[in-house]
């Protein structure tokens, strides 16, 4: 007769012993995911790759390494949320590990470890983007799992509830965080009355209402073979990524239904406060910039850096914090969406000096609008921007991060090669015009959260989450998830 104490001792020892060995697995493809590479951005060989399929992709092999990196994309992202139903792709993000096919979820987790497979979803205003990483032995085990989750997502009521009550926890607590509301006001200010102005994360009470139909219907429409895009970097061939690249994608319908989004532009220039009780003040600002594929883009890209995208060495970090000691940071970033553009930034600083902060802020952009960056400034930025250049390219998963931006914003692969020859061409009649364009103080749109002392609230009411602002909270806005633009 079996000892049952004994048996249960040696079932727990093997229990351990296996997820030791998931453990060492799943670390192992950590390190391997960022080897340092030792070619350059430019010495990369980009292969455009069509599946017997039909399926698009670009290839980079890397056969030093034993790891595949795979980076894809949905056009539509969060804009394509239904009315009243805020946050139903990042819903689905949370649940593209959650069961799929004959799997349940415990079952498909299960077998991630155990392959020490990583596979993550996420979504932006345009676009629902994919990761999936796997050691080559275990490609086959893991190409299975990840065909699985993109075509066949289970969305098991049991999950839907359980995933909702995560969400719902994470809004409350992005209600009480400054920046957040600060970002989600902003957007809801600067694009009212357009899907850009909707909180991507949705709100308490629309997530609340959000059903797996919702879902399912939601997948139906966004994951399709007309609006993906793929990149592929790591120990695989071109012949090999075709059957992959089929297996994966294949069986996904040809065409998205997607809903129209329109071009738009951020509105007049506005100022709104939220109040909140906290000792410091979070402000974000911002304004329209030109789209991705303007020809003065990059010039504005390097104008930006000057003045707020260099760190220590921008103006606003100098006049705000290095000389005023006002905000421990201020930043400010370029971001081109689909159907927009913006000028973006942030301060956080006490109550009692949010308003002179902000003058601050205006004051150097009219300043660099009147009389451009000096010689000095342009050539540190281009020297910089340049040289940081191939710290992109450093990792398979860098690498192919970068290469799906690329994609999604409509570049070739030459785009590689040429990008620091566009910037080294940029010339000081370049940079004042484009300041002169870009940086218009007056039209800049402010919200802040908090208590600040000396700012007028402008048209909008002040409100919080206390005064019945809708629960739920975006970041403030950031550089698009798959690749900063430039």
């Amino acid at each position: 007769m079996v000892d049952m104490a004994s048996f249960l001792v040696r079932f727990r020892a093997a229990r351990t012993t296996l997820r030791s060995v998931s453990f060492i697995a799943a670390a192992s493809l950590a390190m391997l995911a960022s080897p340092p590479l030792s070619r350059s951005a430019h010495a990369m060989n980009i292969q455009t790759i069509k599946s017997p399929g039909g399926i698009n992709a670009w290839l980079v092999e890397e056969h030093s390494v034993p790891l595949i990196a795979l980076r894809f994309g949905f056009d539509g992202g969060n804009s394509q949320d239904p009315a009243g139903k805020d946050g139903v792709a990042n819903f689905i993000t949370a649940m593209m590990d959650e069961g799929a096919g004959d799997l349940t979820s415990s079952e498909f987790q299960e077998r991630m470890e155990d392959i020490a497979m990583r596979m993550s979803y996420d979504d932006a205003k345009d676009a629902f983007y994919g990761s999936f990483e796997t050691l080559t032995v275990n490609r086959d085990k893991a190409i299975d799992l990840l065909k699985l989750a993109v075509q066949q997502p289970r969305f098991d009521a049991e999950a839907v509830e359980r995933i909702r009550q995560q969400l719902l926890a994470n809004l409350a607590y992005a209600d009480k965080d400054p920046e957040k509301v600060a970002g989600r006001e902003w957007f809801a200010t600067a694009f009212a009355g357009h899907p850009y102005a909707r909180p991507s994360n949705g709100t308490v009470e629309t997530v609340s209402k959000i059903t797996r139909e919702d879902l399912a219907a939601f997948h139906k429409r966004n994951f399709a073979k007309s609006n993906l895009k793929v990149v592929v970097v790591g120990d695989i061939d071109a012949v090999a990524l075709g059957k992959m690249l089929d297996d994966v994608f294949g069986g996904l319908p040809e065409t998205a239904d997607l809903t129209p989004v329109e071009k738009t532009m951020p509105v007049a220039a506005q100022q709104k406060i939220v109040e909140m009780n906290v000792p410091q003040s979070v402000a974000v600002f911002g304004l329209g910039a030109m789209a991705r594929k303007d020809p003065d883009f990059m010039a504005a890209f390097v104008v930006n850096h000057i003045l707020g995208g260099g760190g220590f060495s921008a103006k606003l970090m100098e006049e705000v914090r290095e000389k005023r000691g006002l905000a421990y940071s201020v930043y400010s970033y370029l971001q081109p969406f689909q159907h927009t553009s913006i000028l973006s930034g942030s301060v956080a600083t006490k109550n009692e000096s949010m308003a002179e902060s902000l003058a601050i802020i205006r004051a150097e952009l009219k300043k660099m609008a009147d009389n451009g960056p000096s010689p000095d400034d342009l050539t540190a930025a281009k020297d910089y921007l340049t040289g940081s250049y191939a710290l992109r390219f450093d990792t398979n998963s860098k690498i192919a991060s970068q290469l799906l931006g690329l994609q999604i914003e409509g570049f070739g692969t030459d785009y590689v090669d040429q990008r620091n020859k566009i910037i080294e061409a940029i010339t000081m009649d370049d940079v004042k015009r484009v300041a002169k364009r870009l940086l218009k103080a007056d039209e800049m749109i402010v919200t802040v959260v908090g208590k600040p002392v000396g700012l007028d609230k402008g048209a909008s009411p002040a409100s919080g989450p206390a005064a019945g602002v809708g629960s739920g909270a975006t970041q403030a806005p950031a550089p698009a998830k798959s690749a900063n633009p430039g």
